[in-house]
């Protein structure tokens, strides 16, 4: 169970989250280390076999998706069971950086990665999708796309009009702690400065969810800081890790050491915590306020099963089969009528703030800004090495 104090129960937000959901103008940023690796996905594409080899590769986050239950199998299987499309799914996103670095070699020489599609978060999508590595939608194979993404997510910077990317969910990131092990920790400070706290934290290697909740905890805005703002927040980070508070900077599986032991509280995304179905663990929305990101569905160059990954993206654009996943993963459901549908799935969760959050909710998050890209370089550099990422 996932602790929201402060938090009232409500429905989706359709104009103000625009602000929050946007990542800024990444569009003109290139992948560090591509100069020369850009690919025009017009001429770098492969032969769609889909209509005769009924696959579909996917790499996603672990613990994204629903499990089968003895009610009902998982939208997975529905999937297999409606289309005939036979599922390859493979949960080994675990970081951005970390899965840039499988795949960079292939996608900058315009070979194949092995895989249909692939998850990630808003500033990375909005990379690969620049160095031309993705390759477009066709709006007519996904009208539940067209027809049911909400308002907030539909026209960020990177991707107005979601010609690249569909949001496969979008979260929150805030605090996590194990409260058998220790008190609340209810402010990013209190988690890098506490002494009980000590060794016994860690971390996010997502640069923007990191920083941004640093830049907060000095009442910075995460979406429009200066030099100076960020140069504070690092020297932050830098004597939070040279004091060793930080056991470990990581992606997801820091919910594995949370519920361990290994550590006692962390930088944390909601939905890890509510899928986590450990009562001891709990997700704090910091004081200062939390990021609000989205990670999305990408074709990459040279798939062979386009088709089927429209398909695919499609078919989760079904209200009903969308609110069958959050009801899962309790992340912030992208799609139009989830809610409505929700009444029949679990109506427990018709007003679950993490799924469904309100315009309250939404006021005290905030998204990080769109960078330069000899900025963005630097900044990312100045993380890793910190980071020893």
């Amino acid at each position: 169970m996932v602790s929201t104090p402060g938090l009232s129960r409500r429905s989706v937000l359709k104009g103000a989250a625009g602000t929050a959901f946007a990542v800024g103008s990444l569009a003109a940023l290139p992948l560090f280390g591509t100069s020369g690796s850009r690919q025009n996905p017009v001429t770098c594409r492969a032969t769609d076999l889909s209509a005769r080899d009924r696959r579909l590769v996917i790499s996603n986050w672990v613990e994204y998706i629903d499990q089968p239950t003895k009610k009902q199998p998982s939208t997975l299987q529905e999937f297999e069971k409606r289309t005939g499309i036979a599922v390859d799914y493979t949960e080994d996103v675990n970081d951005n950086v970390e899965f840039y670095g499988k795949v960079r070699n292939q996608l900058g020489a315009c070979q194949s990665t092995k895989r249909d599609m692939f998850v990630l978060t808003d500033w990375m999508a909005a990379r690969f999708i620049n160095v031309g590595w993705i390759q477009p939608l066709d709006s007519a194979k996904v009208p539940n796309l067209r027809d049911n993404l909400i308002d907030s997510l539909a026209h960020v910077s990177w991707d107005p009009d979601r010609k690249f990317s569909a949001p496969w969910q979008s979260g929150l990131t805030g605090i996590a702690y194990n409260k058998k092990l220790v008190k609340e920790v209810r402010t990013i400070d209190e988690l890098l400065v506490r002494s009980d706290l000590k060794g016994r934290i860690s971390m996010l290697t997502e640069m923007p969810d990191t920083m941004g909740l640093l830049l907060l905890s000095d009442g910075a805005d995460p979406a429009s800081f200066s030099q100076a703002e960020w140069d504070r927040a690092m020297e932050k980070l830098r004597k939070t890790v040279a004091s060793r508070q930080v056991r470990a900077f990581t992606g997801n599986e820091y919910i594995q050491d949370l519920a361990a032991g290994n550590i006692a509280a962390c930088v944390a995304w909601s939905g890890d915590v509510a899928n986590a179905g450990n009562d001891d663990i709990v997700f704090v929305p910091p004081e200062e306020g939390m990021m609000i990101w989205a990670d999305n569905m990408l074709i990459p160059n040279l798939a062979t099963h386009h088709a089927n990954a429209e398909r695919w993206i499609d078919f989760y654009y079904d209200p009903e089969i969308a609110a069958q996943l959050v009801d899962y993963n309790q992340y912030i459901c992208p799609v139009k009528g989830a809610q409505k549908a929700m009444e029949k799935v679990d109506p427990d969760n018709v007003d679950n703030e993490l799924i469904f959050p309100t315009e309250k909710t939404l006021s005290v998050t905030h998204a990080f800004k769109g960078l330069d890209e000899a900025t963005l370089r630097v900044y990312q550099g100045e993380f890793s090495d910190v980071t020893g990422g």
